[in-house]
């Protein structure tokens, strides 16, 4: 199956360079540097513009997947703005008090969601079991999952990665992110089952001292750079034989 990159951006210079660097789908998001929180209206109808599917990130804040009644109307809200926008899906995920998924909520956000291609996100890395989370997941229809196989990088969960692609094979797809790069990617790919990679594929960017100073820029940030986009895209080509 020929492999599939994903690029997560957060601002329009990264929406550009994305697609430029061969990027075949987007992540849409703001604020990676908090994990990814929902991106702006005004950027989802820029991104929409673009030649390759997108998919809005739906995260209402920061912290824990864990979400009340006024969270849950940001969310439904969000999906809608999503839609109207003419994004092809969205990124979801809600969790219960103990880490497992919250199957209510995750049937009302695939309900608003109806008809887009939805991937569940990293809220399923805190389950406290994968391997139950994933039949949850496949049983409220999700079909494909970001993961990092429960770790805080995907290189330390790749053994849970694997046993994530072998269970859900034929049935969902295993999409490995966190910490994926050109010198990694293949090693993933080389994973039966695995055939899509989710990344920020950033660089290391110059800061204004002064706006560090007056709090409006972090002392260090990253950017979505275009060249490690395209070295990531043709090693994984190399590594499927594509």
């Amino acid at each position: 199956m020929k492999p599939l990159l994903e690029v997560c951006v957060d601002d329009a210079e990264g929406l550009r360079q994305a697609v430029l660097g061969g990027a075949d789908r987007i992540e849409l998001c703001s604020s990676l540097e908090s994990g990814g929180l929902t991106p702006s209206r005004g950027l989802m109808e820029l991104a929409i513009r673009g030649p390759i599917p997108v998919h809005a990130l739906i995260r209402p804040r920061v912290g824990n997947f864990r979400y009340g009644t006024e969270e849950t109307a940001v969310m439904l809200a969000d999906i809608r703005s999503a839609r109207e926008a003419g994004l092809a899906g969205v990124v979801i995920g809600a969790s219960r008090t103990d880490g497992s998924l919250d199957g209510d909520l995750l049937r009302a956000l695939l309900s608003a969601a109806d008809g887009m291609d939805v991937t569940l996100h990293r809220a399923f890395d805190v389950a406290p079991d994968l391997a139950v989370a994933l039949d949850h997941a496949i049983s409220l229809g999700f079909r494909r999952i970001l993961t990092s196989g429960g770790a805080r990088h995907a290189e330390s969960g790749r053994e849970m990665l694997r046993k994530l692609a072998a269970q859900g094979a034929g049935r969902v797809s295993i999409m490995p992110g966190g910490g994926i790069r050109p010198e990694n990617a293949a090693d993933f790919l080389s994973l039966p089952g695995i055939h899509e990679l989710h990344a920020s594929c950033s660089a290391p960017v110059a800061v204004d001292a002064g706006l560090v100073a007056f709090g409006f820029e972090a002392p260090s940030r990253r950017q979505t750079d275009g060249d490690t986009v395209r070295r990531l895209k043709q090693v994984m080509v190399a590594a499927s034989g594509a």
